[in-house]
Formats: C-alpha cells, sequence, structure tokens
C-alpha cells in the first residue's frame, strides 16, 4: 500500500503512524508546505514542496507589511496558500498512491485533490473539526469548498453530542496514536521527594503558562512541587512572550520551583517526561492537543481544559481532571485534589497508560482508514 500525505507540516503527532505504516510494509510519502524547526523524521522525512513564486510575494506583504503587529498573521497561508502545481502534479503522480489524505479545506488541498481525482487517487479529508458537529453551511462559497475537496472526512476530535449536534454520514473519529513508552512498573516518581508537573507548549499568550505560574505559587506552600515548561520559542512573538515568562519567575523568586526551557529536539522529550510525575495543559483554543497521549504513553495522570478539543483522550476523576477553560480558581483546585494523593496519581497514570494501549492504538487507526478508502472505492465501482 502506497500512503500520501498532503500537509502544512509534518507535525510531530504523525510520528507513530509513520512508523506503525513503515511496520506494516507501507510506502509513505509526505508532501508539506513548510518544515518546522523541531519535527521528527525518524520514520519518514517529508518532502517540502512549499509555495508558489506568487503566493511566497502576497505572503510576505501579508504577514511583514499588512499586518506586521499581528502574532497570527503566519497561519494566513495554511488555508490560502497555493502551490507550484506542476511540481505537486509530479509528486504526486509518480509516486500513484494508493490513498491520499489531505489536510484541511484549503487551497493546497483543492490542489492536490483535484490532480487526485483526474487519477481516480482516493482521497480522505483530515482537520481537527469535532466529530459531533452542527450542520455544514449552505452558503456559495462553502458549497464550493464542499466540492473541491474529498467528502469522506477524518477527526480526531470527538467533540459534544447536545442539542444541534449530529454526526454526518461521511465523518469518522480516528483518534491519535502514540505508541506505549514507559509502563507504570517501568518508571519511578517523586523524586527527591516533590512532585514534578510538566506542561509543553509553544510560548503563547493562549497557552496560559502564566496562569499555571500563578496556581504554583500559591499551592507552593502547601506542596513540595517543581514545575518544567517547555515550548517553541522561535519566532518574535514567542519570544517576547517567553521573556515574559522568565521575567515572572525571576519578579516572584519561583527559581527553585520553575525550570523554563526552549527549542528542545524531539530526542530529549522522553528525559522530560520521565522526570515528571503529572502532565498539565492549560492552555485555551486548543482544538487538538497530542501532548496528553505522550503523557499517559508515559504513563502520567493529566489535567487539562474541558474545551480541549481532545480532552475527551482524558477521563474525568480515572485518567485525570478536566478544569474549566480560561478558569485559574478551578485550575488550582484540580492541581490541589491531585498533588494531595499521591498514590492517587501513580493509580490515574497507570489507567491512562492502559486507556492508550486500548483506544490510542495504530491498528485502529489502520483499519479505519482502509474501511474508508474500501467506501471510496465502492462508490466508484472500484471494488
Amino acid at each position: 500500500m502506497k500512503f500520501l500525505y498532503v500537509a502544512p507540516r509534518y507535525h510531530t503527532n504523525q510520528a507513530d503512524i509513520m512508523k506503525g505504516l513503515k511496520e506494516r510494509g507501507c510506502e509513505v510519502r509526505f508532501i508539506s508546505h513548510y518544515a518546522a524547526i523541531i519535527e521528527d523524521y525518524s520514520s519518514v522525512t517529508p518532502v517540502v514542496l512549499g509555495y508558489s513564486p506568487l503566493y511566497r510575494l502576497i505572503d510576505f506583504l501579508y504577514v511583514n507589511v499588512i499586518h506586521r503587529k499581528d502574532p497570527t498573521a503566519i497561519v494566513f497561508k495554511i488555508q490560502h496558500g497555493f502551490p507550484p502545481v506542476r511540481r505537486l502534479k509530479k509528486l504526486i503522480c509518480e509516486f500513484a498512491p494508493d490513498v491520499v489524505i489531505l489536510r484541511e479545506r484549503s487551497v493546497y488541498s483543492m490542489a492536490a485533490y483535484l490532480i487526485c481525482k483526474t487519477k481516480g487517487y482516493p482521497c480522505i479529508l483530515y482537520n481537527q473539526n469535532p466529530l459531533w458537529s452542527k450542520p455544514a453551511k449552505t452558503d456559495p462559497l462553502h458549497r464550493l469548498a464542499g466540492r473541491m475537496t474529498p467528502s469522506l472526512r477524518m477527526t480526531p476530535v470527538m467533540g459534544v453530542k447536545k442539542p444541534g449536534t449530529a454526526i454526518r454520514e461521511n465523518d469518522y473519529f480516528v483518534p491519535f496514536v502514540v505508541d506505549p513508552r514507559r509502563a507504570p512498573e517501568e518508571r519511578t516518581y517523586f523524586s527527591e521527594d516533590t512532585i514534578h508537573i510538566l506542561c509543553i507548549g509553544k510560548y503563547e499568550i493562549r497557552k496560559h503558562h502564566l496562569m499555571l505560574l500563578q496556581c504554583v505559587e500559591e499551592l507552593g506552600d502547601k506542596y513540595r512541587i517543581h514545575v518544567t515548561l517547555v515550548g517553541e520559542a522561535t519566532n518574535r512573538f514567542q519570544k517576547e512572550y517567553c521573556e515574559q515568562v522568565r521575567s515572572f519567575v525571576r519578579e516572584h523568586r519561583l527559581e527553585h520551583m520553575v525550570t523554563v526551557k526552549t527549542n528542545l529536539p524531539r530526542e530529549k522529550m522522553e528525559a522530560e517526561y520521565m522526570g515528571a510525575d503529572l502532565y498539565v495543559i492549560p492552555s485555551t483554543l486548543e482544538m487538538a492537543s497530542v501532548s496528553q497521549l505522550e503523557a499517559m504513553s508515559y504513563s502520567l495522570p493529566v489535567i487539562c481544559s474541558d474545551k480541549n478539543g481532545t480532552a475527551c483522550y482524558v477521563e474525568d476523576g480515572v485518567t485525570g481532571y478536566h478544569f474549566r477553560d480560561c478558569d485559574q480558581e478551578d485550575l488550582r483546585n484540580k492541581l490541589s485534589v491531585m498533588l494531595s494523593d499521591r498514590e492517587r496519581m501513580k493509580e490515574m497514570g497507570a489507567a491512562g497508560y492502559r486507556a492508550l494501549k486500548d483506544k490510542y492504538n495504530f491498528d485502529r487507526y489502520f483499519d479505519t482508514i482502509m474501511g474508508m478508502r474500501d467506501k471510496i472505492l465502492q462508490e466508484h465501482g472500484k471494488v
């Protein structure tokens, strides 16, 4: 089987999927728009195709001139950037994939889909919109986008079943895949009689590092704790916010309780997880984070926001806790409950490890993708 992925970047949440495909004997080609600084190429090295020369000029003006003070301007290219079409067509056709997975309903994916459609390559749309969702918008622009992208969609976000939401016929829940790393009996906890809290996330305001540190400061007199923050700080806005975090630590004299780290390579992350006892994701506007599964793969309990797109991966009260989004008091309360019972923390970590093995394994991912592919082929009379 030949698997082709077309996506803005080769994200670390794809690493264990790529590994599983290679171990199954599949051939994989991953075409990305751009490369990030921290990526894991141990199984697959993506083809960084980039954008057309015309779009690169548009993007430069958009980011550096028109919206130079907007930190979110850099993501404009994900939806609107268009590829060098001839090179994209050559890469797709010479590979002749058995299944194609396209990320987002973007201009880039539309170009790839039209190429694949003419060749009869079955395509699946991958995005992080919830499985349980409201009816699709029916205005002309959205209808056009629907026709120019695959009809079958997969998402790692379950969403919430509530009035006005439903699961559409061609939508599938395909969760992230993370391989088990360390069973509870293969690791130790609470070194130096301290509870070590780990938080991983880009240094952006929405990640709420400062909210977590304020909670830690309040709880520091009651519990023996240490927090390690690990994140990317590569662009100007991230570096500025990271300095705000460091300044907070200095001004509040928390150096003995907080360590701030930046831009760690993938191979050094295992040491961070192995040195932790609890994983916390305080961020808001988190469409779908994979790091809680990575923490569970190291037998760690997890605390995350109830509005986190993949909060469903953490069973509240069993493998960790949910706190009310953006609610500092509730985060502090959930931390206090967790920190008050070390044996319960270990039990939650063990439960998370078991859940990871049972629910978020590669076989489930592969079987669902194959089922979707068969459905596409049947609809086109090719099976």
